[in-house]
């Protein structure tokens, strides 16, 4: 199995991220444009915004996955747990560990941070991702997620 690095996003990453970015965008048929994708790097760059970014690289140093997390305040157990907003490996990078290698830097920040759980929501349809996902939790939660959409 390759040796993948994770480490945080830079702005020397912005091509690779964004390629990336616009990989994740399309699997869930978002539109992205520039501004949208500037702004979300932006956050990660910033060291007072709540987003951070996360990359996985292959042996050869390219970038090859991306994963934002923040905190994320939990009343019931008033502290904060880890938030899994996105995560994406290039599909020719899937099956290589990277994903894997994402993870493990995940958990090795929650543990870090104090955070006592990670948590994230993925589409019924993301069949692969949730395989995966499986194999880190046992699966899904019982919770169910609603959306209240304004305008």
């Amino acid at each position: 199995m390759p040796n993948h690095q994770t480490r945080f996003v830079t702005l020397e990453d912005k091509p690779d991220w964004r390629a990336l970015f616009n990989g994740y965008a399309d699997f869930y048929g978002v539109p992205m444009d520039d501004a949208t994708a500037d702004r979300v790097l932006d956050w990660l760059l910033d060291p007072n915004h709540v987003l951070e970014g996360l990359v996985v690289c292959d042996e050869a140093g390219a970038v090859v996955g991306l994963a934002h997390v923040r905190a994320c305040p939990r009343p019931l157990g008033g502290c904060d747990v880890g938030f899994l907003d996105d995560m994406f490996v290039d599909p020719a990078a899937r099956g290589s560990g990277a994903a894997d290698a994402l993870f493990e830097a995940l958990q090795a920040l929650a543990s870090e941070r104090g955070w006592p759980a990670l948590r994230w929501i993925t589409q019924h349809f993301n069949e692969r991702g949730r395989g995966f996902y499986d194999r880190y939790t046992g699966g899904p939660s019982d919770f169910i997620m609603y959306q209240l959409k304004q305008g």
